[in-house]
C-alpha cells in the first residue's frame, strides 16, 4: 500500500483531514486541479459565525473555534455582522436576530458603523460582534504544512478516473499513476456522489448549490475595511469588506451540478439591486465576479463517518457554506472515528453527522 489513508479532494475538508490523519499513519491526498482549494474553498466568503446553521453544524463550528483562534497563531480577525430590514421584512428580520443572536440598534447607530446605509429605506438593523474573518489561505497552508511535516503527500493535477476495491484497501487511478491505501476518504465536495459511484458505493443525494459574488469598488470613496458583514433580512443578499473593496452576493442557492462554476449575470444583477435598495451609493462597475458551489446533503448537515455498507470508505462531505468554520472540528471528528478514539464532540452530534442516517 502507498498509504494508510487516501484522501480525494484538496479543499478545506481534504486538507484538514490530511493534517489530522497524518497523526495516525501515512497520508496521500489527491487533488484534480493545479493547486489546493481551487473550487468552493477558494471562493468562500470566509466568515466564522458560530451560530450559523443547524444544530450539528453549530456544534462543529464551536468545536473548531479554539483551533481557528489559537493554532499556529490563529486565523481569525474581528469583523462583526449586521442584519438589515427594509419595508415588509420585519418577520424575516426578527427570525434572523433570534437565530444569530444579534441585538437591535437604531438607524443612526447602524449608519455610524456603515455610513452608506439609506435612512429612508432602513426599517430595522441589528448587530453582533461574534463574527470574525477567516484567513482562509493561511488556514489551508497551515493544515497542508502540518500534513507534509508528518510525511503526508499532497499530489495536485491528480484527477481520479477510477476506483477499485483491492485486498486490504483501495486503488485509485489517475492520469499520473495509481495510488493505494487501506482507507479511502471522500472529501471531494460537489463531486462526492460521483466519487462514491466510482467506488461502487451508493450515493447519498448531495446537491451543489451555486452562489454568485461580485467585487465592487469602495462605495462613495469610503474605507469599508472596518465595516461588518452586512446581510439583508432572510439572507437575500450580503456585502462584505474585502481588501479595500466590497464583495456583494445575492446569496442565491440555485441547484447546480459538479463543475467549475461561474456567476449568473442576471442573478447577480438582482442581488446587487437588493443591496443598492438599502444604500445611498449605486454600483457603477464590477471589479470581478465569480461563483462557487455550496454542496449540501438532503438534510443540510455535514456527512462524517464510514459508509454503512463499506467501512473502509469514509465520507467527509456536505460542508455546504460551513466548510472553513467547521474544518477543525470536522477533521478532528474524522480522525477520532477512523482512529478508533472516543470523539471529543457529543455522541448525539456524532450520530446526527453519520451517513448511517440515510440507511
Amino acid at each position: 500500500m502507498d498509504a494508510d489513508f487516501l484522501i480525494i479532494g484538496g479543499g478545506i475538508a481534504g486538507v484538514s483531514a490530511a493534517a489530522r490523519l497524518s497523526e495516525l499513519g501515512r497520508v496521500v491526498l489527491l487533488e484534480a486541479e493545479d493547486h489546493l482549494a481551487h473550487h468552493t474553498s477558494g471562493r468562500s466568503a470566509a466568515l466564522f459565525e458560530p451560530n450559523y446553521g443547524l444544530a450539528p453544524v453549530v456544534a462543529l463550528s464551536l468545536a473548531s473555534e479554539d483551533h481557528l483562534r489559537h493554532a499556529d497563531g490563529g486565523v481569525l480577525s474581528p469583523r462583526g455582522i449586521m442584519i438589515l430590514a427594509g419595508a415588509g421584512e420585519d418577520a424575516a428580520f426578527q427570525a434572523d436576530c433570534a437565530v444569530l443572536g444579534v441585538e437591535e440598534m437604531t438607524v443612526a447607530e447602524a449608519r455610524a458603523m456603515v455610513p452608506i446605509l439609506d435612512p429612508a429605506k432602513l426599517r430595522g438593523a441589528a448587530f453582533g460582534d461574534h463574527a470574525w474573518d477567516i484567513d482562509t489561505d493561511r488556514l489551508i497552508q497551515n493544515f497542508a504544512r502540518t500534513a507534509r511535516e508528518r510525511g503526508g503527500r499532497i499530489v495536485t493535477r491528480a484527477r481520479v478516473t477510477a476506483l477499485h476495491r483491492i485486498d486490504g484497501g483501495w486503488r485509485a487511478e489517475t492520469g499520473g499513476g495509481d495510488y493505494s491505501a487501506r482507507i479511502l476518504v471522500n472529501a471531494s465536495g460537489a463531486w462526492a456522489d460521483e466519487v462514491a459511484g466510482m467506488a461502487g458505493i451508493a450515493p447519498l443525494g448531495f446537491t451543489p448549490l451555486r452562489r454568485s459574488m461580485a467585487r465592487i469598488p469602495a462605495p462613495g470613496g469610503h474605507d469599508p475595511s472596518g465595516w461588518p458583514l452586512i446581510m439583508g433580512a432572510g439572507e437575500t443578499w450580503y456585502a462584505k469588506p474585502d481588501a479595500g473593496a466590497l464583495i456583494v452576493s445575492p446569496a442565491e442557492e440555485d441547484p447546480s451540478y459538479p463543475h467549475d462554476a461561474w456567476a449568473d449575470d442576471m442573478v447577480l444583477a438582482e442581488g446587487i439591486a437588493r443591496y443598492e435598495a438599502m444604500v445611498t451609493e449605486p454600483v457603477t462597475r464590477l471589479l470581478a465576479s465569480w461563483a462557487g458551489l455550496r454542496t449540501f446533503a438532503p438534510d443540510l448537515v455535514l456527512v462524517i463517518g464510514p459508509d454503512p455498507a463499506e467501512p473502509s470508505f469514509f465520507w467527509l462531505a456536505g460542508q455546504g457554506g460551513y466548510g472553513f468554520q467547521t474544518s477543525a472540528g470536522a477533521s478532528r471528528l474524522a480522525a477520532d472515528l477512523i482512529g478508533g478514539r472516543t470523539p471529543e464532540i457529543d455522541a448525539a452530534i456524532v450520530t446526527a453527522l453519520s451517513p448511517k442516517r440515510f440507511s
